[in-house]
């Protein structure tokens, strides 16, 4: 058993809340801008300062109150990242009521049993296709009163009817409330089961924010500091970058389509950005598409090689040669600057979380001149509690316990968390909870190992390790996410329990695979055709041989079978946060399993 300890840079008191966070940025500089949002054309962006946000979270607290919000109550959000979204959070959090994110692509049985559960006296919803998810399924929620929707004015009638309300009963509700109240219940993505409730308390949110403002502060309290949300506000990691904003120095901005993504960050101009390792991959294999073939597309390869090379001679004693240096100016001058300018010119770092990243890409992103933090983190820890600093980086690992963190590796490779970020339990299960927290422990289901320096990798889930016939253990994680860098693959997952070999099913991205065969020669085709293109297959096979090299012979991927389904949240088998349904997967396509062991197999994959 092997353990590692971070000591709090902060600490919190007793009469700590989200809303104090609030009012100390105020009272700190109240000119400053804290948010910017789109003018009503959609154009530029117009600024907001700490107290201009501040009156506006009274404002709808106001309107909240006149509803009839008692503290305690909970309320539902549902709708896509905005600047709405956050506005609601902070007047909820204002009144004292506790608000309950619901992705705003949950289904109408999702909404039910998140409302539910959580016993929501009030929605507010997003769309007019929003409302009716809640209207049908409206006679199960006793408890629900009004569903409010914001497309049709909806924050608009709440500063309104807010008016009679006085401010001073906003200011004595912020008065009564204390660090260890309930903040939120934010309901896990249920890629095993019905989704669990997690219910944070202020506490958790607070302590993370001032650690991670203290912590971060080269990256949250840096000149110019400001970060573009496009994550589901729904989702904790989002949620935990809008109050660690108004907690430090930074500006926020909402990009509520990911269609426009691009042009917001050209416009915006980002200086620091959280994402997941799929929009780094994405970026990437766009990026090497776009150069078409030929002598372009040799030029990136050269620079992507260089960008790599360098970052790893980072790592080194005595850093880049002369030679690199100069290698890496001419890249940065064909290559890496159009990318930069691509994410709004001014990005130098970028959170990521939620899968591996893996060492290639980190070390390209920071050849190139961003810098990716990779950290690790859970619903039940509020977000992260591992993540590489700006002074403490080790490309391909998590980074060391986040300040405040006790982190602990157990005799069988299970990792448990301690640290005043851990949640206090499951909504209305008892019987988890008391299973999740042990002798002031979280055990978080993953499996994880520490180097020499206290740096952690992730290597896998505990209840996913596959156990071969022949009485091999394999994490599918690694070879999942090696495998899924490749610009063909959409998803994979890895299965072998009880077989004689490792396999995996393999779906194809229809957005990437037109590039990909234009690029290399091959004439337009359809997902269909191309899973059973004879240069298709060639060339997953070779990714699979790539993904292999980070595992011995007996966890290998010896054979696969392209399904010309994705996975997707509109089928069922991706949750929100766009986790594959294992259990799902292996059940729905036991037939096509079978069939992938029931011929034969090849000696090399």
């Amino acid at each position: 058993m092997t353990e590692h300890v971070s000591p709090s840079l902060v600490e919190v008191s007793p009469t700590a809340t989200i809303s104090t966070l609030l009012t100390d940025r105020v009272a700190r500089d109240p000119g400053a801008a804290l948010v910017e949002r789109r003018d009503a054309t959609g154009g530029s962006w117009e600024p907001l300062t700490a107290r201009q946000f501040e009156d506006d979270v009274v404002a709808v607290a106001r309107g909240l109150v006149a509803r009839g919000v008692e503290a305690g109550d909970h309320v539902a959000i549902m709708s896509r990242t905005r600047y709405e979204w956050t506005l609601l959070d902070f007047a909820a959090w204002a009144v004292g009521a506790v608000p309950v994110p619901v992705y705003e692509t949950s289904s109408p049985d999702q909404v039910e049993w998140i409302c539910s559960d959580a016993s929501v006296r009030l929605a507010v919803v997003e769309t007019a296709a929003h409302a009716d998810a809640v209207a049908s399924v409206r006679d199960r929620l006793p408890e629900l009163g009004d569903v409010l929707v914001i497309e049709d004015g909806a924050v608009d009638a709440l500063r309104a009817a807010g008016a009679a309300v006085p401010a001073e009963e906003i200011d004595r509700r912020r008065a009564a409330q204390r660090v260890d109240d309930l903040a939120t219940i934010i309901y896990t993505s249920g890629s095993t089961g019905r989704p669990k409730g997690v219910e944070l308390t202020h506490r958790n949110f607070v302590h993370l924010a001032l650690n991670g403002r203290a912590g971060l502060a080269e990256i949250l309290d840096a000149d110019g500091a400001r970060t573009l949300l496009f994550l589901p506000l729904a989702h904790v990691f989002a949620r935990f970058i809008q109050v660690v904003v108004v907690a430090s120095n930074a500006v926020l901005a909402h990009s509520w389509d990911t269609k426009n993504l691009v042009a917001d960050l050209g416009t915006f101009r980002p200086t620091f950005l959280l994402a997941v390792p799929r929009v780094f991959e994405k970026v990437y294999n766009t990026a090497e598409q776009k150069t078409g073939s030929g002598l372009r597309r040799r030029i990136f390869h050269w620079a992507a090689k260089v960008a790599i090379t360098w970052s790893r001679a980072l790592d080194t004693e005595r850093g880049p040669s002369a030679g690199l240096r100069a290698q890496h100016a001419v890249a940065d001058r064909l290559v890496y600057s159009t990318l930069r300018a691509a994410m709004g010119g001014r990005l130098t770092y970028s959170i990521s979380g939620g899968a591996p990243l893996g060492e290639r890409l980190g070390h390209f992103y920071r050849g190139v001149g961003l810098r990716i933090l990779e950290g690790y983190g859970l619903t039940e820890t509020t977000a992260p509690t591992a993540v590489n600093l700006p002074g403490l980086t080790k490309i391909g690992t998590v980074g060391p316990a986040f300040p405040g963190t006790a982190l602990r590796v157990d005799d069988d490779g299970e990792l448990l968390v301690k640290g005043d970020h851990v949640f206090r339990g499951y909504r209305n299960r008892p019987d988890l909870t008391a299973e999740a927290l042990q002798d002031g422990w979280f055990r978080t289901g993953d499996l994880g190992a520490f180097d020499d320096d206290g740096y952690l990798r992730i290597t896998g889930r505990k209840k996913e390790i596959i156990v071969t016939a022949g009485g091999k253990n394999v994490a599918p994680a690694v070879l999942e996410d090696r495998l899924r860098a490749h610009p063909l693959v959409s998803q994979v997952v890895v299965v072998g329990d009880q077989r004689p070999f490792i396999g995996a099913l393999v779906t194809l991205d229809a957005e990437m695979l037109p590039g990909w065969l234009s690029t290399h020669g091959l004439p337009e085709m359809d997902v269909e055709a191309a899973a059973q293109d004879g240069q298709v297959l060639a060339a997953l096979d070779r990714a699979v041989a790539h993904a292999n090299e980070a595992v011995s012979r007996a966890e290998s991927i010896r054979k696969i079978t392209v399904l010309t389904t994705d996975f997707t949240e509109q089928n069922g088998y991706l949750t929100p946060s766009l986790k594959v349904k294992r259990g799902l997967v292996i059940q729905d396509f036991a037939g096509t399993i079978d069939a992938l062991y029931g011929s034969t197999v090849r000696a090399d994959a």
